[in-house]
């Protein structure tokens, strides 16, 4: 098994796929992390920086975290493996799903190398379906709001959250429980486990 530094630049290096800005892998991780953070895949703005989670969706998300950038971008602390590397390209509203190549070629070598992530955040509906295991009434099929209502069923391994994009602004209001009950949760999760 080549080491976690080789595989990363393997990752960075990365052609596969025709993208419309070119490809310009994002990722962060280091052995030594606990927690990992999946999303769906970089906007423009972390495709021109080359920084996860470096616009208004990383402010509310390091907002919801209650963590400074120092502590965010700490590769020791806080893996970041997208769904997807590259920015996928603009779709009708918003951003297009993330290329499933992707998570199908770099994933499993990626995880193997992180053995010390005790949580892991999957935000959106693209990263929960791909790592959540389905039983009773919740399956692939739940809404993203049933499932972030059932955070419980996946926790402590497994955290489920809607995206922070701005763009989720409207559900954030629809959904007043989620600040006022998963959040506290979360926090509380992360201060006993990880700090």
């Amino acid at each position: 098994m080549i080491p976690l530094i080789d595989l990363l630049a393997d990752v960075r290096a990365c052609t596969r796929c025709e993208l419309p800005l070119g490809p310009r892998p994002v990722l962060r991780a280091h052995e030594d992390a606990e927690l990992l953070i999946i999303g769906q895949a970089p906007g423009t703005r972390v495709h021109e920086t080359g920084i996860p989670w470096n616009d208004p969706s990383g402010n509310r998300l390091r907002e919801w975290l209650q963590m400074e950038r120092e502590e965010f971008y700490d590769e020791r602390k806080v893996a970041i493996i997208p769904m997807a590397f590259c920015y996928p390209g603009k779709g009708k509203s918003g951003d297009l799903p993330p290329p499933s190549v992707c998570s199908e070629t770099w994933h499993e070598p990626l995880l193997e190398r992180l053995p010390n992530i005790r949580t892991t955040l999957l935000l959106g509906k693209y990263a929960q379906d791909r790592y959540l295991s389905w039983d009773g009434e919740l399956d692939a099929k739940s809404s993203l709001t049933e499932r972030v209502r059932h955070w419980q069923t996946w926790a402590p391994e497994y955290w489920v959250m809607p995206h922070p994009s701005p763009r989720n602004q409207l559900w954030l209001r629809r959904n007043p429980w989620f600040e006022a009950e998963v959040l506290p949760a979360f926090r509380e999760h992360l201060q006993s486990r990880h700090r």
